[in-house]
């Protein structure tokens, strides 16, 4: 018999894992760790592939270690959306998936994030809080029709492009846009131009290629209606100075109906003082005269 066997015909290898096994020996395969974790995108953990110590606890410790190294422990991606690398820097793309609310779990090292083309109705206050990366931000083709004042609060710093076109909105506070660095897109929505719209076309950065693509959907006036704001604005319409008129009117009528008041309150005042004067002397007409008691009394004597 041949004093060894060559290592390439010497055991299958279900039998020189069995044989393994009998000695005390288990190797792991390199696939303990999934290639969906985060250590697995860097490079294939040669820990992975490791040899177990015959003591049951050291096993044990040493496959824990295992685990260790192959969850991810990074961020992970919303079950929804996909994750992946651009640039050097992490993206979230969720397009297309149905949403009805914006993810809570994306990444916080999130860079750009799509969440064009889903149901989205609102966008909550610090919505965006956690992202303090975030560069650019797709939540076109939704059904968003109310934004809050601080729904892009923690993200103002460093976003780049907003893009809110095609979707429900007809109003915005102002405060939500005008504190953002970002070029906005704002297009295709079924605005109501008024005040606010108009400072947020005057101060907000807008992206110049869509720009004229902002129409007035309603409008004080029926005339604007259909209309690129631009266009209406150009023609010397002012929609600030409108309200700041209609505030003035309200303001007269206020004081107005103020000061009718105290002159109505004045004239019931002294009518009610002349009344009560009037009977007053009438009291002391009826009284009896002091001199004509003291002539009386020095007859009689």
């Amino acid at each position: 018999m041949p004093s060894h066997i060559p290592s390439t015909h010497r055991f299958p290898p279900a039998m020189g894992e069995a044989l393994q096994e009998r000695r005390g020996v288990t190797l792991l395969p390199r696939s303990c760790c999934s290639h969906q974790g985060i250590a697995s995108t860097h490079a294939e953990l040669a820990g992975c592939k490791m040899t177990l110590t015959t003591t049951p606890a050291a096993s044990i410790t040493q496959a824990f270690f295992c685990l260790l190294l192959c969850i991810p422990w990074g961020s992970s991606c919303p079950p929804s959306c996909q994750c992946m690398e651009r640039a050097g820097a992490k993206a979230v793309l969720c397009s297309s998936r149905h949403l009805v609310e914006i993810p809570k779990d994306i990444p916080k090292d999130a860079v750009f994030l799509k969440l064009d083309t889903n149901s989205i109705t609102r966008i909550p206050s610090n919505a965006f809080r956690h992202l303090s990366h975030l560069e650019e931000l797709d939540l076109s083709r939704n059904a968003i029709e109310k934004i809050d004042r601080a729904a892009f609060k923690g993200v103002a710093a460093g976003l780049r492009t907003l893009d809110l076109s095609s979707n429900r909105i007809r109003n915005i506070p102002k405060e939500a846009l005008l504190a953002l660095n970002a070029k906005l897109r704002l297009a295709n929505n079924p605005w109501h131009c008024e005040c606010a719209l108009q400072e947020v076309l005057w101060e907000a950065q807008l992206d110049p290629d869509s720009v004229q693509d902002i129409t007035c959907h309603t409008a004080p006036r029926e005339e604007y209606v259909g209309k690129p704001l631009l266009q209406v604005l150009d023609a010397g319409v002012n929609f600030c100075s409108v309200r700041q008129r209609t505030t003035d009117v309200a303001m007269f009528i206020t004081m107005f109906g103020w000061f009718t008041m105290v002159i109505v309150y004045v004239i019931c005042y002294v009518r009610h003082n002349r009344e009560d004067t009037c009977k007053h002397l009438e009291y002391l007409k009826s009284l009896p005269s002091t001199q004509g008691h003291a002539e009386t009394t020095s007859t009689a004597l």
